[in-house]
């Protein structure tokens, strides 16, 4: 076996190595952008179960008849599936130590989204600190768009989450 560790791995023991699993406070600066892979491509079942757990009534997003009357002519992905399905392709490299997530902001959805689209994300880091009240810690921004497979910006949003300043320490702890 090479001794040569591939990318977003580390040693764990001989012959056996471990996924990273999200970036530490060090490897996020600003102005970083992450293009956040695989893309998804959203199905019928991600909008129906998205829409009845959210107990989602509008016919625009469950009613294939109704929705053919509408200028989409077609179901429309409902807004919280598509922000949910963006917003979970992040979380790999940018949030997958999170402590807490702080804040989601400045949600825009700025095209429609349907059933057979993918969908890719994107974030750029806009801001970092250490945070005053956990030392350990650091707070990261980061400002995410989510665009379909024409390039197609669908959503934007902002998110400020908590994470350990030593990920070493908190992989260590956890077995990731």
């Amino acid at each position: 076996m090479s001794s040569r560790l591939p990318q977003g791995y580390r040693h764990i023991a001989a012959g056996r190595i471990r996924e990273n699993v999200g970036l530490g406070y060090d490897e996020l600066p600003i102005g970083l952008v992450i293009e956040h892979r695989p893309g998804r491509t959203v199905t019928e079942t991600d909008n129906l179960m998205g829409t009845a757990l959210a107990g989602n009534t509008a016919p625009i997003h469950t009613d294939a008849h109704f929705a053919r009357s509408t200028e989409w002519g077609r179901v429309l992905v409902c807004g919280g599936v598509t922000l949910n399905l963006v917003a979970a392709m992040t979380v790999r490299s940018t949030s997958g130590l999170t402590i807490a997530n702080l804040a989601l902001t400045d949600v825009r959805f700025e095209a429609p989204v349907f059933v057979g689209d993918t969908l890719y994300a994107e974030t750029e880091i806009t801001d970092r600190r250490p945070s005053a009240s956990r030392p350990e810690d650091g707070i990261v921004t980061g400002r995410t768009s989510g665009h379909n497979q024409t390039g197609t910006r669908v959503l934007t949003f902002t998110r400020t989450f908590l994470i350990p300043t030593d990920p070493d320490t908190v992989r260590a702890a956890t077995h990731y």
